[in-house]
């Protein structure tokens, strides 16, 4: 490596090498009183720190390392890299007991920021009046001497979620999206895809933390919904260097990034043994504050949520009892203001839903239609986050 003052290639080369990780990061930082010294210290003087056997892998790494060259690789796949000495580095994320060292990001950087200002002044000032437009745009940021300022806020669980899990999951996303927070969860299959896609649905932003390389989508099937995140605004991040493959214990160290980056944590459904306790217990010990949602106790996703509660988690049924513990206020979304923005077929089949869950079937018959003409009006409303199939199939208002 060229001996200059970028501490941003010395961030990455620690980031990169294997073995050392936040908390051995530290240490160096402390011991040598800078990056760059401890990046290019010798030997002997590693071994303090390092250990002898670590020491020895790090200096073989470094020898090989070219930071330079994988800066330029960022640029040209759009990958973006913020160390944890930076200034936009995210204030949140900072105040953990093992920051990670680097943070790689597609997608919108700026949407970090967010995190910067928890705390800074009163919630009642600050989220007086979150809403949206009937048409599902964000309010004015500003009126009068009310700001609004958005939040990010975790969703997590099973990968194998009920019906139940399903739709609680969805409606909660939904709602915190529509009252102006940023979803953030960990982009596996089950809770966390339905979490990311609601908040997308709704017109809103999300954040992806991958337990793997920034640039391997995982799982696979989550292709569509990796690159859908990025381009309605979110952002997909990782602490991991590029290429790096899923691993078991990665998971668990992005757990703690999940709940370091959001002000509170909400878990929808989770067995025994669900990996949304571990985020549990990595926001009670950053001190966020961790929701959850009662669940049958004949379901085998109970068990998560349930023991939560019983270890003082605060049970939520609605969406307004987590803004109430963060004392703010929303302007909620009508369904009469629904309905004002509908065209007269619109209308009808969402005056028929109201009543009562119908197929396609159902409503074409009631509406005198073939099924095709009923579909394009269905798709229309399905689309815009209005209507959606439950759990038998049917049609219903979203709630």
């Amino acid at each position: 490596m060229k001996k200059q003052n970028n501490e941003q290639l010395y961030h990455l080369g620690f980031s990169y090498c294997l073995g050392i990780g936040p908390m051995k990061f530290q240490g160096l930082k402390k011991h040598f009183k800078s990056v760059k010294k401890a990046y290019l210290a010798n030997k002997n003087d590693l071994e303090k720190v390092l250990g002898y056997r670590l020491t020895e892998k790090f200096i073989y790494f470094r020898n090989k390392f070219d930071p330079e060259k994988e800066l330029e690789m960022f640029k040209k796949d759009g990958i973006n890299v913020l160390t944890v000495d930076d200034e936009d580095y995210p204030e949140n994320l900072k105040n953990i007991s093992d920051p990670p060292i680097c943070l790689y990001i597609k997608g919108n950087t700026r949407l970090l920021k967010s995190t910067s200002n928890y705390g800074s002044e009163s919630s009642e000032s600050r989220f007086e009046s979150i809403a949206r437009d009937p048409h599902g745009g964000m309010a004015d940021e500003k009126r009068g001497n009310e700001i609004s300022v958005q939040t990010l806020f975790a969703i997590v669980g099973t990968r194998k979620p009920t019906p139940y899990g399903i739709q609680i999951t969805k409606k909660f996303s939904r709602e915190l999206t529509d009252a102006g927070f940023v979803i953030v969860s960990g982009m596996a299959l089950g809770v966390d895809t339905y979490a990311h896609q609601e908040a997308i649905n709704a017109s809103g932003k999300t954040i992806a933390v991958l337990g793997c390389g920034i640039n391997v989508i995982y799982p696979s099937s989550n292709r569509q919904l990796y690159w859908e995140i990025i381009k309605t605004g979110g952002a997909v991040i990782s602490e991991f260097p590029p290429n790096q493959f899923v691993l078991k214990g990665l998971f668990i160290s992005r757990n703690r990034i999940i709940s370091g980056l959001s002000r509170g944590v909400l878990i929808s459904e989770g067995g025994e043994f669900s990996g949304a306790l571990i985020t549990a217990k990595f926001a009670g010990i950053q001190g966020k504050d961790v929701f959850a949602i009662p669940s049958p106790i004949n379901s085998q996703m109970a068990p998560a949520p349930n023991l939560l509660i019983k270890q003082g988690a605060k049970m939520v049924t609605s969406t307004q009892d987590i803004l109430d513990e963060f004392d703010m206020k929303i302007t909620p979304r009508k369904k009469s203001d629904i309905r004002k923005t509908l065209t007269g077929e619109e209308k009808r089949i969402f005056d028929l839903l109201l009543k009562i869950p119908k197929t396609i079937d159902d409503l074409a018959i009631e509406l005198e239609q073939t099924v095709s003409q009923t579909l394009n009006t269905i798709s229309v409303l399905e689309i815009n986050g209005i209507i959606e199939k439950n759990t038998e199939k049917k049609y219903q208002i979203r709630i």
